[in-house]
């Protein structure tokens, strides 16, 4: 079984002997999983509601800001699917590549080079992802685990289609489901150091070292298929 404090102590060296280029790809892919989560709050809405304005008042401040949020939910979305998952699987090669070698910038143009299955398989990866969600949070989370794997796999076998992709990672993490979140908790002491100071420990520090020990531990699963 793989050893937490080898891949932490792996993923540090690598993100330190490679130290802004890291910083700005796991800042990249922060504000990618932020700019997401944000699609699902409604809470403007809501506020609207109890403001002290008659019923048409009311209801036409709430269209409004209802009309915002649905153009915001599907401008993001478009710029998600046709862009910016292509450059989420580009940070990750640039990740996986600084491991062995300090990696350049232009590992964020990988996940162009193949585009059409690119977006296929992040797209389906995240519709998938999106129905465990609505089953319930704990579904969905374990499955955010099972496809961990997608954006690397991607740039190391390209003649797998999008839904072995997603099998492959669905396979690779069987068994290191409950270890790799072990993983992720073991810095949980960073995580509230970088709430401490407004995210400039995360920002600077916390994440591309969080983010190169999954790169860490995506090849050592790698060697055990």
């Amino acid at each position: 079984m793989w050893s937490i404090s080898e891949l932490k102590s792996r993923g540090k060296e690598a993100f330190k002997s490679n130290y802004w280029r890291c910083v700005l790809v796991a800042l990249i892919l922060t504000v990618l999983t932020a700019g997401s989560s944000l699609t699902g709050q409604s809470g403007s809405v809501q506020n609207a509601q109890s403001m002290p304005l008659d019923s048409e008042q009311a209801k036409a401040v709430m269209a409004f800001l209802a009309s915002i949020i649905i153009v915001y939910v599907i401008v993001w979305s478009l710029l998600r699917v046709f862009l910016l998952n292509e450059l989420e699987v580009g940070c990750h090669s640039f990740l996986k590549k600084n491991l062995n070698e300090q990696a350049d910038l232009n590992c964020l143009k990988d996940g162009f080079v193949e585009y059409k299955r690119t977006l296929l398989t992040i797209l389906l990866r995240d519709v998938y992802l999106a129905l465990w969600f609505c089953l319930f949070f704990i579904p969905g989370l374990i499955k955010t685990y099972s496809y961990m794997m997608v954006p690397y796999i991607l740039m190391d076998e390209p003649d797998l289609s999008p839904k072995e992709v997603i099998t492959r990672s669905r396979e690779m993490m069987n068994g290191h489901k409950w270890r790799t979140f072990l993983l992720d908790l073991s810095f949980i002491g960073w995580a509230i150091l970088s709430v401490l100071t407004c995210g400039l420990v995360g920002l600077f520090y916390s994440e591309p070292y969080r983010r190169s020990t999954r790169a860490a531990l995506y090849l050592e699963l790698k060697g055990r298929v």
